[in-house]
Order: structure tokens, then sequence, then C-alpha cells
């Protein structure tokens, strides 16, 4: 079961609307979570597309946020419970984007709200490092000390790396 929360923003489009979805989960006879298609979705935000996120969102306050690559969810089989429980996500594909509106974008996004840490999760092809260098330029021009993790998978859908960056690093 879903509720969703709209925050009272006019956009062009209602599916573009910033959403905060509170998950009610149900637990079945054994005390295990219940869902009709298997596994519960741990999505927590609407939108996600970094294109269509607004800069300034309830969902971005305090957040432990993960912004990962287009290809990471198809590419590793359990993102879901893995990387998003209790999580904002943001996606986007540097490759495919405007790689100077995503750093613009990132920037404000760090400088208005309070994100508590940031969790990169990138393919190991070398156009998704882009990603990498976004957010790294994006905490500089930001000003801002947030711990940063940096995850690596691999187009077989295994993690090949994590890496913790100091803050000194960012």
């Amino acid at each position: 079961m879903e509720k969703h929360l709209s925050a009272a923003s006019p956009t062009a489009c209602p599916g573009t609307a910033p959403q905060s979805i509170e998950r009610c989960e149900l637990v079945d006879a054994k005390g295990e979570i219940a869902s009709a298609s298997g596994l519960p979705s741990r999505l927590s935000n609407w939108p996600v597309q970094l294109m269509l996120v607004p800069t300034r969102a309830p969902y971005f306050d305090g957040a432990d946020l993960v912004v990962a690559a287009d290809c990471v969810p198809f590419s590793y089989a359990d993102f879901h419970e893995r990387f998003m429980q209790s999580k904002t996500l943001v996606i986007g594909c540097p490759k495919l984007y405007s790689a100077e509106f995503y750093r613009k974008k990132l920037a404000q996004i760090f400088i208005q709200n309070d994100i508590k840490s940031i969790q990169v999760i990138y393919m190991e092809v070398p156009c998704c490092f882009g990603l990498v260098h976004l957010v790294h330029e994006s905490l500089k021009e930001s000003g801002k000390d947030i711990p940063l993790e940096l995850i690596k998978v691999g187009i077989k859908g295994d993690v090949i790396e994590t890496i913790p960056v100091s803050s000194g690093d960012n």
C-alpha cells in the first residue's frame, strides 16, 4: 500500500510534480513483507530523472542521496534492496544529456538542501565516470562537505568497487 504526498507546485506536466512516497509495508502470516509483485519498491521520491527533479523539494531535506547512472538499476538486479532503502534517488546519463546542466543542477541541489550523504553509483564503462566527475565538481561549487561514496557496477551486474571519499578529496 502506498500513500503519495504531493508538493503543491505547479508544473507543466502533472507527472513531474515533486512527490514523496511513503511506503506502508504489509506483513504476511509468517511476519515477512508481502508484496503483490514479490519484492516491494523502495522508491521514495518522484520524479527521479535529474532533468526533471526540482532543485528544492521536501524529499531532499536530510536526505541520503543516491545519484545513479541510468543503466545501473537495469544491470544490478538487487538495486532497490541494496541502494534505495530510506534514500532519495536521482538518475541521469552525462553522455545523453548536458553535463553542464547536470553540474549546475546538482550544485543547486547541494546548496539549497541539507543533504546528509551522497552515493554515486555508476557503470564500469568509461563514459559513465563522467557522473562521478560531475558530482565532484558540483560539491566543490556548493562549498559543502557532504560524505561521498562511489560505487562502480560491472556490466555483468556485480559491484566491482566501493570507494568512500574523504572530505578533503571532494
